[in-house]
């Protein structure tokens, strides 16, 4: 999986907006065919379109993330924001197709700059992923990158 810090990240932690001990954070997950832009994808309302629907056991802009780590990368230059593994349970139909998963910052309201529920980024399935009935969707080491 790749993943990738939308710029409006960036912007926020840099404004002091962004409080990672204290926001909440959800994850979201794509329909096929999405194309994550960092540089246009500032809020769910830009992303909301193309979130797969409620159904067979997902729920849009539901799924909270939980377990937040900070951690300082000096080897490569990096901070990374991880997360717990978020999990779907397929129930009456498959889950999917999806190609991918937006982490949104949930408690942040519209303010000048900042828009409401910010895009923190994208993890890329690298091909679409469809999750049978009465299987389990796991996204595991759920985590964004600021370089």
């Amino acid at each position: 999986m790749a993943n990738e810090a939308s710029n409006k990240l960036k912007f926020l932690l840099a404004s002091k907006v962004i409080d990672s001990e204290n926001d909440s954070f959800i994850i979201i997950l794509m329909q096929s065919g999405f194309v994550f832009d960092k540089d246009l994808h500032h809020a769910y309302a830009d992303v909301s379109a193309q979130e797969l629907s409620t159904a067979n056991g997902y729920t849009i802009k539901n799924k909270v993330l939980t377990g937040i780590v900070v951690t300082e990368d000096d080897l490569n230059d990096r901070c990374s924001l991880k997360w717990a593994n978020a999990t779907w349970v397929a129930a009456g139909g498959a889950i999917g197709p999806t190609c991918g998963a937006i982490i949104i910052d949930d408690t942040i309201t519209e303010d000048g700059d900042v828009p409401a529920d910010p895009v923190i980024g994208y993890i890329d399935f690298n091909g679409d992923q469809t999750q049978a009935d009465g299987g389990s969707a796991t996204i595991s080491n759920i985590e964004v990158r600021i370089a």
